[in-house]
C-alpha cells in the first residue's frame, strides 16, 4: 500500500515537473490566433490605464525617455482600441490596464476573447494576468500555470518557453492573440460569464525576489523577464479581441456588409461624415481616449458632425441602432 502511494506521488510529480501547455506560434497544438481571423468579431473601444514602476525593485530609476517619471511612459491609451496592429501601451512593473466593449463578452463555444502583445519572437515573452468582469467593479482572475524554473531570474532580454505557460497573456508573439475560455469561470462567484463588459490585463512582475514575486494559482512563482528598466517596460498591450459576445444569438446584423456605413474623411480637421445606406434611425457618438462621449447626434441616412471644437488625437466614431447592432471605426482628428 505504502509503496502504490510512493508511486502516486512520484507520477504526480513528474506530470507537473513535464507537463507540457500549447507550444509557439505554428507548432502543432498552438492556440495562437492571427488577428486577421475571422473569428474575431470585435475588438476593445475603452482603456483605462494605471502605469506601473519602471523598475519596481529600485523606484528612484527614471524612463530614460522621459527624465523625471519614474513609470513606463510608452504609448497611450489609444494603442488598445480596435485590431491589433503592434501599436502597443507599456504597463510597466504591476501596471494594469482595464478594456471595455461595444457589447458584452459572452461564454460561447470555445475561445471567448484574446489579448495581444508585441513580443518579436517566440522566446522573449512579457506576461500578464488576466481578469474578468460583469459590473467594471469586481473581477475575477483566469487560473494561471507557470512551470519555468525558478531557481535562476530570467534576465530583461532572457527567453521562455510557451509550453510551460498557461492562461497568461503575452503568451505568444506579436500579431497573435493568447486565447481565454469563460468556461473556465463558470464556477466562479461574484461572476456572470455570459455578461463581461470589462477585461482587465495585470502585469506579472517577473522577479523572483522575496520581495517582489508573483505567483500563479497553483503557488509557482512565475519568473519572467526582470528587471526592464525602460518606459517601453513590463507588458506591451496592443488589443484585445472578442470571440463571442452578447450579440452572437444569429440574428444578420445590418452592419455586416462593409459598403453599409462609410466615414470619411480619415484623418479630418473640420467635419465628419457619415454615410449611412439604410433609413432606420441610428445614435452616433464620437468617443475620446478617455472613453467620453464629447458628440452625440441621431441620424436617420447621411450626416456629418463638425469636429472643429474638438481637439486634435484619436477618436472612435460609434455608430448603433435599436436593434443592439454597433458599428464602430477608429478615426484621427488632426488640425495641423
Amino acid at each position: 500500500m505504502i509503496k502504490h502511494i510512493y508511486l502516486f506521488i512520484f507520477a504526480a510529480l513528474s506530470f507537473q515537473s513535464f507537463a507540457q501547455y500549447p507550444p509557439a506560434v505554428g507548432q502543432i497544438g498552438s492556440t495562437a490566433i492571427y488577428k486577421d481571423s475571422s473569428i474575431f468579431i470585435d475588438w476593445a473601444i475603452t482603456c483605462d490605464i494605471k502605469r506601473g514602476y519602471v523598475d519596481i525593485s529600485d523606484t528612484t530609476i527614471e524612463d530614460p525617455a522621459y527624465p523625471g517619471t519614474n513609470k513606463a511612459s510608452y504609448g497611450d491609451n489609444t494603442a488598445a482600441f480596435g485590431k491589433a496592429d503592434n501599436n502597443t501601451i507599456s504597463l510597466g512593473d504591476g501596471g494594469s490596464a482595464v478594456l471595455t466593449f461595444s457589447h458584452p463578452i459572452s461564454n460561447g463555444q470555445g475561445f471567448d476573447f484574446a489579448v495581444f502583445e508585441n513580443s518579436f519572437d517566440d522566446i522573449f515573452l512579457e506576461l500578464a494576468y488576466v481578469e474578468v468582469s460583469s459590473d467594471g467593479i469586481h473581477f475575477v482572475r483566469f487560473p494561471s500555470v507557470s512551470l519555468t524554473q525558478t531557481t535562476t531570474q530570467i534576465q530583461g532580454f532572457g527567453t521562455l518557453d510557451a509550453t510551460q505557460i498557461h492562461n497568461l497573456a503575452g503568451k505568444y508573439k506579436v500579431y497573435y492573440g493568447t486565447p481565454f475560455d469563460l468556461s473556465e469561470l463558470q464556477d466562479s462567484t461574484g461572476i456572470d460569464i455570459n455578461h463581461i463588459i470589462a477585461v482587465k490585463i495585470i502585469d506579472v512582475v517577473g522577479s523572483i525576489s522575496e520581495l517582489y514575486k508573483n505567483y500563479d494559482s497553483q503557488g509557482h512563482i512565475i519568473n519572467d523577464p526582470f528587471p526592464t528598466p525602460f518606459g517601453t517596460g513590463g507588458f506591451d498591450l496592443d488589443a484585445v479581441g472578442v470571440i463571442n459576445n452578447s450579440t452572437n444569438t444569429g440574428v444578420t446584423s445590418i452592419f455586416n456588409a462593409a459598403e453599409t456605413i462609410k466615414i470619411f474623411p480619415n484623418p479630418v480637421a473640420d467635419f465628419l461624415n457619415i454615410a449611412i445606406n439604410n433609413r432606420n434611425s441610428y445614435n452616433i457618438q464620437l468617443i475620446n481616449a478617455s472613453g467620453k462621449i464629447v458628440k452625440q447626434i441621431n441620424s436617420d441616412k447621411n450626416s456629418n458632425i463638425s469636429v472643429m471644437d474638438v481637439l486634435s488625437g484619436i477618436y472612435l466614431v460609434k455608430v448603433s441602432d435599436n436593434n443592439g447592432n454597433v458599428f464602430t471605426q477608429k478615426i484621427i482628428i488632426n488640425k495641423l
